[in-house]
């Protein structure tokens, strides 16, 4: 009976573990200082989203979209993988993003998983259908103030075209001197963002290394393999930043592993 019990307990105790580690999301607040941004984009808020996979937090995701709300964003950005290529379901993915654009604007770009299931047209009008401003290998800009910034944002290269073309072709309209943020799908990317001077950018994919190993880092990424560079947080090189967001969901792999769901706050300051 007593091992029987210890091995319930253990059970219990295992179940636990993966719901919070699955299931609780967390918000990790950044701070990022430039000389570029203008005066008028002090304290300007940016809340990412990533890697929903299609799960479900609440009902009617609504435990996800009240954490987005808390953050009090400027805009959102949705750095890809919303839809998940092994269980596409559209309507459900979309649940979150009809409550997002009424919290503030939302800039979208896709990851490998709308590229893989083939729909990406469906999705890009779904979403503008209910307002949110699609970045495929464009570039937009956001007013405050009588001043600007730029937001570019690229598809995911498994569309079959490499990520310097796409980046060529969104910044085309983009002035040399404008504070310039990036929405991409993938952070292995980022010497190639590094070369084109971009300020600011905001990526997913990596799923925070879906185990991270405590005071070591993630185990495994897609597009990094074991042990990758880029799983989550800041990373700067010559003058260029990059948040990896360890994003929302699972795909593949059912469990993350010390490894919370996120939601990246990023606040824009002027030094």
């Amino acid at each position: 009976m007593k091992k029987l019990l210890t091995l319930i307990l253990l059970i219990v105790g295992l179940y636990l573990f993966l719901y919070v580690n699955n299931h609780w999301i967390v918000i990790t607040e950044q701070i990022y200082e430039s000389d570029e941004i203008p005066d008028s984009f002090n304290g300007f808020r940016i809340t990412q989203v990533s890697d929903l996979h299609d799960a479900l937090f609440g009902e009617n995701q609504e435990k996800l979209v009240e954490k987005v709300r808390e953050t009090n964003p400027d805009v959102i950005f949705i750095t890809g993988d919303l839809i998940d290529s092994n269980r596409y379901n559209l309507q459900q993915s979309l649940l979150a993003v009809r409550e997002f654009v009424k919290i503030a604007d939302v800039y979208y770009v896709i990851g490998n998983h709308e590229v893989a299931i083939n729909q990406v047209t469906e999705i890009y009008n779904a979403l503008e259908e209910i307002g949110v401003h699609i970045l495929p290998n464009v570039a937009t800009w956001v007013e405050r103030g009588g001043e600007r910034i730029a937001i570019a944002g690229i598809e995911d290269p498994l569309n079959g075209t490499d990520t310097q073309t796409m980046l060529h072709t969104a910044l085309s309209t983009v002035p040399k001197d404008m504070f310039t943020m990036l929405l991409a799908h993938r952070p292995e990317k980022f010497d190639i963002y590094v070369k084109n001077e971009l300020d600011l950018i905001f990526t997913g994919h990596a799923h925070g290394g879906q185990i991270r190993i405590p005071f070591v880092g993630g185990l495994v990424a897609p597009g990094q393999g074991f042990f990758p560079v880029y799983t989550a947080g800041f990373y700067e090189e010559n003058g260029t930043t990059m948040n990896v967001n360890r994003g929302l969901g699972n795909s593949g792999v059912p469990y993350r592993i010390f490894n919370l769901p996120e939601i990246v706050v990023v606040e824009l300051k002027t030094k």
